[in-house]
């Protein structure tokens, strides 16, 4: 119970100092590109009808897959302490393996290039 609690205070903690050291360590230069609510890279005074292409949503799709694997891996360590440690290092190990042949695959058949 106390290691629980232990991992609980730390994550707290980080939080905190982290909440603390994005709102004090910035700049706050304003800037007339990134105050723009467009953030797509596309002009806003042109018509909005244009076409987006399909690497843009490709490209989109490999980011949310490959970041869901952080949100996947992130409860390992508090895992470490309730369960054995040998399965889950096969059971990350397999995940991981998967994951680095798709990156693989995709890498191999030019899905990661944003430029044709």
């Amino acid at each position: 119970m106390t290691n629980i609690l232990f991992l609980f205070l730390i994550t707290i903690t980080v939080a905190a100092v982290l909440a603390i050291a994005a709102h004090i360590l910035p700049s706050r230069l304003i800037d007339g590109e990134k105050n723009s609510p467009y953030e797509c890279g596309f002009d806003p005074l042109n018509s909005a009808r244009l076409p987006f292409s399909f690497r843009f949503f490709l490209v989109a799709i490999l980011f949310l897959l490959f970041d869901l694997e952080i949100a996947l891996l992130f409860p390992l360590p508090a895992a470490n302490i309730i369960s054995d440690p040998a399965t889950l290092l096969l059971v990350s190990t397999i995940f991981m393996t998967i994951l680095t042949l798709g990156l693989v695959f995709e890498w191999v058949n030019g899905g990661l290039e944003w430029a044709e």
